[in-house]
């Protein structure tokens, strides 16, 4: 009997830190607009969500942001590291971002940036921001696990 190989899908980035300051509610898979050189980048690994958000302009979902390091071997046609990048998703997916971004306390925050079939794709979260109180809670309850963990071995 023949294994089944798994699809190889690296995650380029990923954003810890939002998983740590948001409570995620929900998650989209966007594609994403990339010039060479900034795909080039990100399968190097240049690339960093910190501080990056996604938003609805003019009807279309845009990541800002987002920073795609310059490519060591482009040349005078390399990328601009900071500038906004288009998220690739349905109409009607982009009408319920909207609506649910515009709800009180919620924002749209990339989680990671990974490779699937071939092309970058987006995770975006729709999510609520963590008040300190939560966020020592969730750490006392990853600590509380680990210890767990440790005691079961």
């Amino acid at each position: 009997m023949a294994e089944k190989k798994k699809p190889f899908n690296p995650v380029f980035c990923e954003n810890r830190k939002a998983r740590h300051d948001y409570a995620v509610l929900e998650t989209v898979e966007c594609g994403i607009v990339l010039r060479g050189t900034e795909v080039k980048s990100v399968r190097c690994g240049g690339t960093s969500l910190s501080g990056a958000y996604a938003a609805v302009l003019g009807g279309e979902l845009w990541l800002v942001g987002a920073d795609i390091a310059a490519y060591s071997f482009g040349n005078r046609f390399n990328h601009d590291p900071k500038s906004m990048r288009k998220l690739l998703v349905h109409a009607r997916e982009v009408r319920e971002l909207r609506m649910k971004s515009e709800a009180k306390g919620l924002t749209l925050v990339p989680l990671k940036l990974y490779l699937k079939g071939g092309r970058v794709k987006v995770s975006v979260g729709v999510c609520r921001g963590k008040a300190q109180h939560d966020k020592r809670e969730s750490l006392k309850l990853k600590a509380m696990r680990r210890d767990e963990e440790r005691r079961e071995v």
